[in-house]
């Protein structure tokens, strides 16, 4: 089992921070970094049970807390089992986005997720958080994708 963990503390009400949450892959979509990603969809918008995904990825949503967390459920692609959630947690002085993934790869998957998906899927979370922090009117600067990242993205083009 691999625990992937991402959080950014923003100097807001929890509430505000909830709010982005709830635009996850609508059309105002205020997180999801779909200028440089391909775009998240949900078949029946966020809610419960609605399935969708983003490039070849693809999960439903197993819990949701409205303003608080959503959680979606891997389906594919084949070897990948688990979850991924994105989380508002109240701080003393605002509060934090926590992206957990929790994933137990199997066959292919198991080169594919560290060589590949991974790598990926952490620049994704980094630009959701900085567009998060855009949307707030917080320092939104995009950090620099890492060599490996823009190699990936090349070989990927067009793929997703």
């Amino acid at each position: 089992m691999d625990v992937n963990l991402h959080e950014r503390h923003f100097p807001v009400p929890p509430e505000q921070v909830g709010a982005l949450i709830e635009s996850l892959a609508g059309d105002e979509d205020s997180v999801w970094p779909s200028e440089h990603w391909p775009a998240m969809w949900l078949e029946n918008g966020l809610r419960l049970g609605s399935a969708g995904g983003h490039g070849p990825i693809r999960y439903a949503i197993d819990e949701y807390v409205p303003g608080q967390r959503v959680r979606f459920r891997f389906s594919g692609p084949r070897g990948f089992s688990g979850w991924h959630e994105l989380a508002v947690v109240p701080a003393h002085d605002g509060c934090d986005l926590r992206h957990t993934l929790s994933i137990d790869p199997r066959g292919l998957a198991r080169v594919s997720w560290p060589v590949v998906i991974r790598p990926l899927h952490d620049a994704l979370v980094e630009d959701a958080f900085a567009k998060a922090a855009t949307t707030l009117g917080l320092d939104g600067t995009r950090p620099r994708w890492s060599w490996w990242v823009r190699l990936l993205r090349r070989a990927l083009r067009g793929h997703g």
